[in-house]
C-alpha cells in the first residue's frame, strides 16, 4: 500500500486525509450544489458512511487522498486532492475540490494542485499526470495551465450542466516528452 506523503506549499499543507477530516462539514461540501457544480459528485447525495467507505477504498487501492489545510491557521481543512495511481503505467489521474467557500478564488487550490503535480512527477516517479474538467470550469483550466499541463483532448458535449451540453477538456503533463504513436 502506498503511503500518502505530506506536501507543504507557501500557503497550504497537504496532509493524508484522516478520520479527523471526515466531518459533517466535509460531507456538507459534497452535498452543496455550488461546491460540486463542475463535479460528477453532484449527481448523488453523500453521507458520512459512504464517504468513509470511499476513503477506505482509496487507501486499500494504494491511491493518494490529501486534505488541503491552511498553513496560516493549522488544521483548517479547505478541500481535497485525489490521485488515482495506475502503477502499471506509471500514471495518475488527479482531481481537486475546494469546499471551504471563503478559501475559493484566492489561488489556494491552484497552489496545492501544482505542488501535487510536481510531487507526483518528481518524487513519485510517475511519467504522466492527467485530469479532466468541464470547459466552463475556468479555475480548473487555469490550474492545468499553471501546473504545466497541456490540453490533449476534448469530448464535445460530454456533460450536461444546467441542462446544456458542456465539453470535457482533457489535460496532461508528462515527466519527459513522449513521441506520439504516429511518429
Amino acid at each position: 500500500m502506498t503511503s500518502t506523503p505530506t506536501i507543504t506549499t507557501t500557503r497550504t499543507t497537504l496532509r493524508p486525509f484522516s478520520d479527523d477530516h471526515l466531518t459533517t462539514q466535509y460531507v456538507g461540501w459534497l452535498n452543496d450544489p455550488e461546491t460540486v457544480r463542475f463535479s460528477e459528485l453532484r449527481h448523488r447525495k453523500h453521507s458520512l458512511e459512504d464517504c468513509r467507505s470511499h476513503i477506505e477504498g482509496l487507501r486499500a487501492g494504494g491511491h493518494y487522498f490529501w486534505a488541503i489545510e491552511l498553513r496560516a491557521t493549522p488544521h483548517t481543512h479547505i478541500g481535497n486532492i485525489t490521485a488515482y495511481l495506475d502503477t502499471a503505467n506509471r500514471t495518475a489521474e488527479t482531481s481537486i475540490l475546494i469546499g471551504h467557500a471563503p478559501s475559493r478564488g484566492q489561488g489556494l487550490g491552484r497552489e496545492a494542485w501544482c505542488a501535487v503535480v510536481d510531487h507526483l512527477l518528481q518524487v513519485g516517479a510517475l511519467r504522466m499526470i492527467h485530469a479532466g474538467t468541464m470547459s466552463t470550469n475556468t479555475g480548473m483550466l487555469r490550474a492545468f495551465e499553471e501546473s504545466g499541463m497541456t490540453i490533449e483532448g476534448r469530448s464535445v458535449g460530454r456533460f450536461l450542466l444546467d441542462s446544456k451540453p458542456v465539453d470535457l477538456i482533457l489535460a496532461a503533463r508528462h515527466a519527459t516528452p513522449t513521441p506520439s504513436d504516429d511518429q
